[in-house]
């Protein structure tokens, strides 16, 4: 299979869990007459990187009770590539897109006494606590309400969630299969294409469970759901009103919200949905005011790209299970209804 790139690169780079070694083909994305401009799929503190670096300029971060290693970013990467290719084998897909945060920082022992500003570049550590990654498979694509979507996988690692002061035991990842946005780069995820706890003791362990995502998610029904969305719509007061719901949501006595559909959007993200409903270039408001509900989902899919790495997958899911819910309550019959009353 072949790993097409998008960073006008052209190189070479072998699993360490594999002997085959992926040619990475430079490429623009593009649709068939338009070309889109690459965005980041997620903002917050992040930054990217690429394999190579977090082979060559990262340390593997241990459980220190038994000194065993975690499974390590790029190997999370490299086994959601293995997994893709005994599934699509016939497609193929781009070089994994990258961003991490929280730096974590440390020196070799040769040069404990030195100041921080004499280190030398060798003399410095580094891992990254939380990594997210995109994996597209560009031949596989669908155009909802005008915008081209495109098939990715991808996962999250934060070793936040780990117990690394202990001995070693089973580890955790969030992996999904979905779908980007390529007019905005949001991504669009449902509840069966996402797992928000996969716990595993090895890569084979690892890789199987990816395997089983794949294969099982349900590619048409979550396309079909996203279709329906341009049908139905709000007006401006219908989403004013859900603005100001989702504002007191955080704020209610605990029983009333506990009869709730959860919203797990934060207070700045819904007030950037707000200032998008009037400035967002692609899916703001019409000019009588109203807005369908594909442009809301990607309001809510487009202020989450803030969310923080180890949050973002459970975010977006829920802002598809929250658009889904919205349907419902305009046709009259949804717990949802609160959110517009």
């Amino acid at each position: 299979m072949e790993l097409v790139s998008t960073n006008r690169r052209t190189r070479t780079e072998s699993s360490d869990n594999s002997n085959e070694s992926v040619e990475l083909i430079g490429v623009e994305v593009q649709g068939d007459s338009l070309q889109y401009q690459q965005k980041p799929f997620i903002e917050a503190n992040t930054q990217e990187v690429s394999m190579l670096e977090l082979k060559n300029d990262c340390i593997i971060p241990v459980f220190s009770k038994d000194n065993e290693r975690t499974i390590s970013h790029q190997e999370f990467i490299e086994a959601a590539q293995d997994s893709i290719c005994s599934v699509y084998s016939q497609h193929s897909i781009h070089a994994p897109e990258i961003r991490v945060s929280h730096q974590i920082k440390g020196r070799t022992p040769d040069a404990i006494h030195k100041p921080a500003k004499e280190l030398l570049d060798h003399e410095r550590t580094q891992y990254f606590e939380r990594m997210a990654f995109i994996i597209r498979i560009p031949s596989i694509v669908e155009t909802v309400n005008g915008n081209q979507l495109s098939l990715i996988v991808g996962g999250v690692r934060a070793y936040n969630h780990e117990n690394l002061y202990s001995k070693k035991s089973m580890e955790r990842f969030k992996f999904f299969i979905g779908f980007q946005n390529m007019v905005c780069c949001n991504l669009c995820v449902s509840t069966d294409g996402f797992k928000s706890e996969v716990r595993v003791g090895s890569y084979a362990e690892l890789k199987s469970s990816m395997v089983e995502l794949i294969q099982s998610y349900q590619m048409e029904q979550h396309l079909l759901a996203m279709q329906e969305f341009p049908n139905y719509g709000l007006s401006e007061s219908q989403f004013a009103q859900l603005i100001g719901k989702c504002r007191l949501y955080n704020y209610l006595p605990k029983g009333t919200r506990q009869g709730l559909p959860d919203l797990l959007l934060n207070d700045g993200q819904i007030s950037s949905m707000a200032k998008d409903y009037y400035l967002d270039e692609s899916f703001c408001r019409g000019e009588d005011g109203n807005i369908n509900l594909w442009n809301v989902f990607n309001l809510f899919t487009s202020a989450n790209k803030s969310s923080y790495i180890d949050t973002f997958l459970d975010r977006n899911t829920n802002a598809f299970n929250f658009t889904l819910g919205l349907k419902e309550a305009i046709s009259g019959n949804s717990n949802y209804s609160w959110f517009l009353s």
